[in-house]
C-alpha cells in the first residue's frame, strides 16, 4: 500500500550522485557519498552543519570503524581515512582495471567484515564483482556474474543477506553464517519489471538500488528512476511504497537517536534539464519518519 508519510529534506545542498548513507553509531551523525562529485559529507542534524571532504577521485561508499577513522571505497581501492586529519591510507588496491570498474554499494556485515561490490561501466558484459575486506586486511572476490552490484544488507539474525544487480532489476538472497562470513548460492529475492523500449518514465517502476532492513526484518529498496521506496517483507511481499519528489533515489539509511528517521539519498547526475527543474530536490539528502526502526550500521573490526 501506499505510505502517507512527511518527506522532505534532510540537506539542501544538492548531490550530483548522492550514495551510501551511514548513520554512524558512535558519532550520531549522517556520512554519505557523492560519488560523481568526489566528495564525502558528514551532516550533523543536532547541528544543522554540513561537512565535506573532496578527493581527487571517484568516493563510492563509507563505513564506520572502530577506531575514530572510516573505511572509503573509492576508484583506486579500500582506504582507511581520517576525517580529524583529512589523511588516507591505502588499505587494498582496486581488484580491477578502474579504467573500466570501481566500487559501488559497500556496507560491513554484522561481524564486522566490509563487503562492497563494482560497477562494470561498460554494462556489457556482467563483469562486475563482490568483495569482502576481512579485519585481518585480506581482501577477496565472494561473488560475480552481475553489472552493477547494489543493496547490501542483512537479517536481524544475520541468517540472510540481501544483494542486487541494479541492470538485471533483481535483488537476491542468500543465506548467510555470520561466523565465518560465508554467504551460500544466490537465489531470486525479488525481480521487477524490466523498462520497455519506449516506455515513459511516468509508467516505469525504476530498478532496485542501495536497501536497508528495519527491525522487523523488512527490506526497504530505493528505486532509481522509478520515484520510490518500497518496503518488502522478508518473503518479497510488497508492505508498503512510499512515493518520492525525485525521479532517482539511490539508498535508504535508518538514523537518528531512535533509528526512526530514514535518509534518502539522491541523483541528479545525467539527468534532462526539464526533469530537475520540475525535481529541484534531486541530488538532495531526504527523510522520512517511520514506525519502526532500522538495524544500527555495524564497524569494521579492522
Amino acid at each position: 500500500m501506499a505510505g502517507l508519510y512527511e518527506v522532505t529534506r534532510a540537506v539542501e545542498q544538492p548531490a550530483v550522485l548522492g550514495e551510501s548513507p551511514m548513520w554512524h553509531p558512535v558519532e550520531q551523525v549522517l556520512y554519505y557519498c557523492d560519488i560523481a562529485g568526489r566528495k564525502l559529507h558528514r551532516f550533523d542534524p543536532a547541528r544543522q552543519a554540513l561537512d565535506s571532504w573532496a578527493f581527487d577521485t571517484d568516493v563510492s561508499c563509507c563505513a564506520a570503524t572502530t577506531s575514530q577513522a572510516l573505511v572509503l571505497a573509492m576508484r583506486d581501492g579500500l582506504w582507511r581515512f581520517d576525517p580529524r586529519s583529512a589523511q588516507r591510507e591505502q588499505l587494498a588496491p582496486p581488484p580491477y582495471d578502474p579504467a573500466q570498474e570501481r566500487f559501488n554499494d559497500g556496507k560491513v556485515d554484522p561481524a564486522g567484515r566490509l563487503w562492497c561490490g563494482t560497477i562494470y561501466e561498460p554494462r556489457k558484459p556482467a563483469l562486475a564483482a563482490l568483495y569482502r575486506l576481512d579485519p585481518d586486511g585480506r581482501l577477496s572476490r565472494r561473488g560475480e556474474g552481475v553489472t552493477v552490484s547494489n543493496g547490501l544488507a542483512w537479517s536481524p539474525d544475520a541468517s540472510r543477506m540481501y544483494w542486487s544487480d541494479t541492470t538485471s532489476h533483481t535483488i537476491f538472497l542468500l543465506d548467510f553464517d555470520p561466523a565465518t562470513g560465508e554467504a551460500g548460492e544466490r537465489r531470486v529475492f525479488k525481480r521487477f519489471e524490466l523498462k520497455r523500449e519506449g516506455q515513459s518514465l511516468d509508467s516505469y517502476g525504476g530498478r532496485p538500488d542501495g536497501g536497508a532492513v528495519d527491525v522487523d526484518g523488512n527490506y526497504w529498496v530505493a528505486m532509481f528512476e522509478g520515484s520510490r521506496l518500497l518496503q518488502l517483507s522478508p518473503d518479497g511481499e510488497l508492505l508498503r511504497e512510499v512515493r518520492l519528489p525525485v525521479r532517482c533515489p539511490t539508498m535508504p539509511a535508518f538514523g537518528g537517536a531512535d533509528l526512526k528517521t530514514l535518509y534518502v539519498t539522491t541523483s541528479r547526475e545525467k539527468r534532462p534539464a526539464e526533469e530537475l527543474a520540475a525535481q529541484p530536490w534531486a541530488g538532495c539528502v531526504l527523510q522520512l519518519r517511520v514506525e519502526v526502526p532500522g538495524l544500527p550500521a555495524t564497524a569494521w573490526r579492522g
